[in-house]
């Protein structure tokens, strides 16, 4: 069953899945930057999202630009709550020694969706083995 998320982007910013089954939809920077080696940035994407209650958005890396570029995301995965209602932004990482340039439209990450439970916290004297 499909889990419907209420979304605010620019045309053409929209996450998408690149293939059918695939479990991340790939998100894109709105911006043109460079990545200097060893840099962090937070990159802008343009997207706003309502996630229902009982789920999270989680942004991982794209293994491509990991593999081949050595760029990441720093606090993999990114959590969003489903109560965030700003612009979603990834906190990129260069861990390469060469510059990596970012141009607006470039897919930079990828986001899944997942069910969450919250936890009910009962203060005991002891834990059991």
């Amino acid at each position: 069953m499909p889990l419907e998320v209420l979304i605010i982007a620019e045309q053409g910013f929209e996450p998408v899945y690149a293939k059918p089954g695939d479990a991340g939809a790939d998100i894109r920077s709105t911006e043109d930057l460079v990545l200097a080696a060893g840099q962090r940035s937070l990159v802008k994407t343009g997207v706003r999202i309502a996630i229902p209650n009982g789920f999270v958005g989680l942004v991982h890396p794209r293994s491509g630009l990991a593999a081949k570029h050595g760029i990441t995301v720093l606090n993999t995965p990114g959590t969003i709550d489903a109560g965030y209602r700003g612009e979603l932004m990834v906190t990129l990482l260069n861990t390469s020694s060469e510059d990596f340039a970012i141009s607006r439209g470039d897919r930079i990450a990828q986001i899944l969706f997942q069910a969450v439970e919250q936890a009910v916290f009962h203060p005991v004297s002891e834990l059991p083995e």
